[in-house]
């Protein structure tokens, strides 16, 4: 039985619907792991007893008299995650300090008023959330400051007798792009 061969034409348009699927299926790909987000790295602080992670390529900065550990986005210098440390008198919870709103809105007037420039601190977003037997606060503010516009995600919580304090500082203007990297970074933040 003879084998009927295909014209010319019809094996190059085969060729072509088939590297046509291959390259939609390395375009796919391609975007998918795009999508995927800023790849985060881990920070561990165990004499403190907190850790947190923080996107790939940003490093530490030392702030004299400042927060307990800060790192920064090379290239953006001023978006930024920090631990603050301060002690909590008389044995008091979070619950003790306060509900997410006012524990946020006593925050942002602690914010406003330490600042000697002209600075307006609003919570936008207070809840809580507990993981196993702690009890964390998520505040999200937007800070109109003499530089421009920040959008700041922070994590608190209070345990051994200190406030923990995680913040995200990001410039309103970025803050779409990397607000998925942001919510992310500030749910890591845990306390031992």
């Amino acid at each position: 039985m003879a084998q009927l061969k295909q014209p010319e034409d019809e094996r190059n348009l085969e060729m072509l619907k088939r590297f046509a699927a291959l390259l939609l299926v390395v375009i796919t790909l391609g975007l998918q792991s795009c999508a995927a987000g800023t790849s985060l790295q881990s920070y561990n602080d165990s004499y403190e007893g907190y850790e947190f992670k923080y996107p790939t390529g940003w490093v530490a900065a030392e702030v004299p008299g400042g927060p307990d550990v800060v790192f920064h986005d090379i290239i953006n210098a001023s978006e930024n995650v920090s631990v603050v440390i301060s002690p909590v008198s008389g044995g008091k919870t979070l619950p003790d300090i306060g509900t997410p709103s006012e524990v946020g809105y006593k925050l942002s007037k602690s914010i406003t008023s330490q600042s000697t420039d002209d600075r307006n601190v609003e919570l936008v977003n207070a809840q809580s959330f507990e993981a196993g037997d702690k009890l964390y606060y998520i505040l999200e503010y937007i800070a109109n400051l003499p530089s421009g516009t920040r959008h700041d995600l922070a994590s608190v919580i209070v345990r051994r007798g200190q406030l923990y304090t995680f913040n995200a500082s990001i410039s309103e203007f970025r803050w779409e792009k990397l607000k998925d990297t942001v919510k992310q970074t500030v749910a890591s933040f845990s306390v031992y």
